[in-house]
């Protein structure tokens, strides 16, 4: 039976004005079938469902009764991010094709549930140029378009296959900034991988390196080809270790004094690069309705399939600072929690798609395109060295009105966040910065934040963390200072923490071969069904002074019931590059812990009066005038 016909034809109002297509055509996607280089898996760009393929960067040869789909994690495009954030409806794929076969472009909704939006049967000797057209109007709770290829009885190729919009205005100027400290292989790499790409590359208005360290990208063997390649959008800025934090924000200032109106992208100097990443998020931005910051995805350097699973989701903890009752330190926050994944479980792409949208509070600054009134609004990052920083600062714009979007399918790979010890320096950043964070935007209440950290402390010197420990005591007091400890951009804390870590000796990495072969491997056991008894018991031996033993423990069991039952615990770093020994300490303990007890009582006297001056001078800390000051600071 036909369906009834609508009782009116009248089309519903638009919930914002229409603004001209005035822009021209743009490229918002590029369909790869392979990856940059041979450490990126294929799969992530295409995967053949039957048959046998032949793979290319951007060709892919199909033998008969074959079918090969781009639905995967760069090989999708980011439809329901399209309908929700910009204005474009329709979307237009072109491609080359040579051979015969079927060429479709396919959809999902927000279940996963897939359909066929727009197909074409191509045949005959000659190569043909394909275009096919979709529109983007289904797709608001989330969902996908990719292409899909498919042969009978003879091959097919498809290669330069390009999603094209009609732009809403004009693109503004895009400058991009790699901030660097004694990483040159890293950097150079990065810029290697973007001047390979010359599509990529004329688009790009100029190209910012700041280097802060004393290791210099300049000097490296390579950075001369690049430095011809880019010849004059190549800018090369020395400065003071101001941290990542000083980086950025030198490459906003930078790019917004030589082009005024300009769209700055960032990203960091380690990061491993897919040049196409890039050139979605400068698409995706000038197509936005408002100014909006837009991210790119962490993939997880060691295992390339997975989406961090810490460092992306939906907005960062403000109660809980990086503390994790229970569990000890837990890793940094700051990016979206990505689709019901635990924290710490993978999220690998190859298994699973992800199609429902999923709204970010704020991105990294591993790669991220910030718009240039957004830093004339609300100013640049607070002087926080590292970390929190970039996680503040979209804090602050989204609460201005410029929200951050974290577009599905542009992704950098990074260091896996499950590999990397929290017992490090960072850790007082985190904590100091995470602090000064929740007082700005929330969440801090002081009674609360005191007792997470006071489970942190005790798990800590349980644990024999005494580096940790006093890391972030220090951490502390330094937020009780006030706004004055910003004043340097960081420069103080960062080595008289590195100092104050210095003297402990479980804080320094050291190879596993050092350590005595009699030590025996003993694995952990269940989490105790009580763990408040069970941490007192732990104490109570610690205070009598009955631990015995020594253990060597692997990283997974490296729990605070588990090191805590011993005198010494070789313990397996995260990154497994080796161990740290934590030898029991039982004064040290003690000191520590009226430490602890005395910052905590003063945090709660006074955080939330300190919170309140935070407030007063963030604006000014933030500010274009104070980061030019900073600046001017000697460069090593």
């Amino acid at each position: 039976m036909a369906e009834d016909a609508p009782t009116t034809t009248e089309p519903p109002a638009p919930l914002r004005p229409q603004r001209p297509r005035s822009g021209g055509v743009l490229l918002a996607h590029r369909t790869f079938f392979a990856g940059p280089s041979t450490l990126a898996p294929d799969e992530l760009y295409s995967r053949a469902r039957r048959g046998a393929v032949l793979r290319e960067r951007e060709r892919v040869t199909l033998e008969p009764h074959t079918r090969l789909t781009t639905n995967t994690y760069f090989g999708r495009f980011a439809a329901s991010h399209w309908q929700r954030w910009t204005e474009i409806g329709v979307v237009e794929v072109t491609a080359l094709v040579h051979g015969a076969g079927r060429v479709s472009v396919a959809a999902s909704d927000s279940s996963g549930d897939q359909r066929t939006v727009s197909t074409t049967v191509v045949a005959g000797p000659e190569e043909q140029a394909v275009r096919l057209t979709a529109r983007i109007d289904r797709f608001v709770d989330g969902g996908a378009l990719w292409l899909d290829v498919e042969t009978d009885d003879e091959q097919v190729t498809v290669e330069n296959v390009r999603w094209l919009v009609q732009a809403p205005r004009a693109p503004r100027p895009t400058a991009l900034v790699i901030s660097t400290r004694n990483r040159p292989d890293h950097c150079v790499d990065a810029l290697v991988e973007l001047v390979r790409d010359t599509e990529l590359l004329g688009r790009l208005d100029s190209v910012h390196v700041v280097d802060q360290g004393e290791d210099r990208a300049e000097d490296h063997p390579r950075f001369g080809f690049v430095s011809r390649v880019l010849g004059p959008k190549l800018h090369y800025l020395r400065q003071q270790n101001l941290g990542i934090a000083g980086g950025f924000s030198r490459g906003l200032a930078e790019s917004v004094r030589s082009r005024g109106r300009v769209s700055t992208l960032l990203i960091d100097d380690d990061v491993r690069l897919e040049p196409e990443t890039l050139s979605r998020l400068m698409t995706f931005a000038a197509c936005t309705a408002e100014p909006s910051l837009v991210g790119g995805q962490l993939l997880c350097e060691l295992h390339p399939d997975q989406l961090d699973p810490v460092l992306a989701g939906s907005g960062p903890d403000l109660t809980g600072l990086g503390t994790a009752p229970g569990g000890g330190p837990a890793p940094q926050v700051g990016g979206p929690p990505q689709h019901g994944h635990e924290p710490g479980a993978p999220a690998s792409v190859l298994r699973r798609t992800l199609d429902r949208r999923e709204d970010a509070a704020s991105n990294a600054g591993w790669c991220c395109l910030v718009p240039s009134e957004v830093a004339a609004r609300i100013g640049y990052p607070l002087p926080f060295f590292q970390q929190w920083d970039d996680v503040e600062f979209g804090l602050r714009a989204r609460a201005a009105g410029y929200p951050t979007i974290a577009l599905p399918g542009a992704g950098v790979w990074h260091g896996d966040s499950g590999w990397r010890s929290q017992d490090d320096h960072a850790g007082y950043f985190h904590l100091r910065n995470g602090l000064i964070t929740a007082g700005l935007h929330g969440g801090f209440g002081v009674a609360t934040v005191a007792r997470r950290m006071l489970g942190a402390l005790v798990e800590d010197l349980v644990s024999m963390r005494y580096g940790l420990a006093a890391t972030r005591i220090r951490a502390v007091e330094d937020f009780l200072r006030g706004p004055e400890g910003l004043d340097d951009g960081g420069i103080e804390a960062a080595v008289l923490v590195a100092k104050l870590r210095a003297e402990f000796p479980e804080t320094h990495c050291v190879p596993a071969v050092e350590v005595p072969g009699e030590v025996a491997l003993c694995a952990a056991g269940p989490a105790p069904r009580r763990p408040r008894l069970a941490m007192l018991a732990r104490l109570v031996a610690q205070l009598c002074n009955r631990p015995a033993d020594s253990a060597a423990i692997q990283a997974a069991d490296e729990k605070w019931w588990h090191v805590s039952r011993f005198r010494t615990a070789v313990v397996t770093d995260p990154s497994q590059r080796g161990v740290r020994v934590r030898r029991f300490d039982r004064e040290l303990m003690l000191r520590l812990g009226r430490r602890s007890a005395l910052v905590l009582w003063r945090f709660l006297r006074h955080g939330a009066r300190t919170a309140r001056r935070y407030r007063e001078t963030a604006s000014t800390l933030s500010s274009p005038e104070n980061w030019e000051r900073l600046f001017s600071g000697p460069a090593r």
